[in-house]
């Protein structure tokens, strides 16, 4: 055991009071983007109009080139000692900049909800400017261990409709070269090699579009027949005066400044080991905002709480205070075996109305989604803000829970 853990977990194994530590984090909580090494609430920059330069004569369209990593110098913020390539041969900014190209580098990872949600409009400026000299390249930087594996990126990005170069970035190399903290994040770089506009987060997507039409025609390219697009930020509900945090599963991320996400004492005893949990809280509904609760036999591991034993009765189950409009569920499970994961909304299962992308119903009416790979899952889409409990149950003992993501936008999601 690291001497990390010696002090996380104690060497007595003494389980420790964590209700202060979780009160004095409250105050922490606002929007982010997901999670990073150091999670870091992401700031918002104020939107800018930028004039428009003035028009140039187009050159014609480049094509990247192929390029050997070994025997090109580095540009100042590259993309360092990279792995797999999807939608493309290995390129490098230096090269794409040196031919003309303005380059936006996105890093994301497939489930980070916060980076799906900037997809559409990736796909927009790709469709109005790949052909106008904007290169996007997709830094996929992975959260979980799962998603370094290159069939699980391929799938997303197919799912997604991706058409852009994107790159696995599974060491972290290239997230490090450039200093960066955040999923999503932005960084756009200008056909001199420097990087012009930055961005962390969802949102300011008018912003960024201003920027990218800037740097395009300083770049040469004449952009004047692409209209641009309206919208600057995705609207939230406006009677929702909080939402549910991202909460993680796994004990690596459980005990952080931002951590404690579990709410049982019996989580923090020792790593790696099988508790059979009690649900103190379902008597009288009284379930901690920002936290989650078990209940039966679960397996806390790095990255992931497990149910550890197979059930024919749905009987063990977790379940957390929904505070929000849409609530997702990352999964991915340990064998290949296809079950069935059943979602409650304060005791009943699911409307119509209030199921997400995922959704399905048997016979008797219960809701549930099914888990056949390792992604993020849209559950719950509820037309009015919530305040509400949720309780996912499953019988399989592949039921690997990574973490859960909340909205508040209007549309859902």
């Amino acid at each position: 055991m690291s001497s990390m853990w010696k002090r996380i977990w104690g060497a007595s194994s003494r389980p420790f009071a964590i209700g202060a530590v979780v009160a004095s984090m409250a105050a922490l909580l606002a929007f982010a983007a997901c999670g990073s090494e150091e999670p870091t609430v992401a700031p918002t920059p104020v939107p800018t109009e930028v004039p428009t330069p003035t028009v140039v004569p187009t050159p014609e369209p480049t094509t990247p080139p192929v390029v050997s990593f070994e025997d090109q110098p580095r540009f100042d913020k590259d993309v360092t000692d990279p792995g797999e390539w999807i939608n493309s041969d290995p390129v490098t900014i230096a090269h794409l900049v040196d031919n003309g190209k303005v380059v936006l580098v996105d890093f994301w990872t497939y489930t980070c909800v916060n980076c799906l949600r900037t997809l559409p409009f990736l796909r927009d400026w790709q469709e109005k400017y790949a052909d106008n000299g904007l290169v996007i390249l997709g830094v996929h930087a992975p959260e979980f261990d799962f998603e370094k594996e290159l069939d699980n990126v391929q799938m997303a990005v197919d799912d997604e409709n991706i058409e852009w170069p994107v790159v696995l970035d599974n060491d972290m190399h290239t997230w490090r070269a450039f200093n960066n903290r955040y999923w999503p994040a932005k960084y756009l770089i200008g056909a001199g090699g420097e990087i012009l506009y930055e961005h962390f987060g969802e949102g300011a997507y008018r912003e960024t579009e201003l920027e990218i039409r800037k740097s395009l025609e300083d770049a040469g390219y004449d952009i004047s027949h692409i209209p641009v697009g309206e919208v600057e930020n995705t609207p939230r509900d406006s009677t929702a005066q909080t939402v549910t945090r991202e909460l993680y599963a796994g004990y690596d991320r459980n005990y952080s400044v931002y951590g404690l996400y579990a709410a049982q004492d019996e989580y923090y005893v020792k790593p790696d080991v099988e508790v059979e949990y009690e649900d103190r809280y379902a008597e009288h509904s009284n379930y901690p905002a920002q936290q989650w609760v078990v209940h039966g036999l679960w397996r806390n591991e790095k990255e992931a709480i497990v149910h550890a034993r197979e059930t024919d009765d749905l009987s063990e189950y977790l379940a957390f205070r929904f505070q929000g409009r849409s609530a997702n569920v990352v999964i991915d499970p340990p064998e290949p075996d296809e079950f069935d994961v059943f979602v409650e909304i304060d005791g009943r299962p699911l409307m119509e109305s209030e199921a997400g992308e995922d959704i399905e119903f048997d016979e008797e009416g219960r809701s549930f989604f099914k888990v056949d790979e390792g992604r993020m899952y849209k559950i719950v889409e509820v037309p009015d803000y919530a305040n509400s409990i949720l309780k996912l149950s499953s019988n399989s003992s592949n039921f690997a829970i990574f973490a859960f993501t909340f909205g508040i936008y209007e549309g859902g999601f």
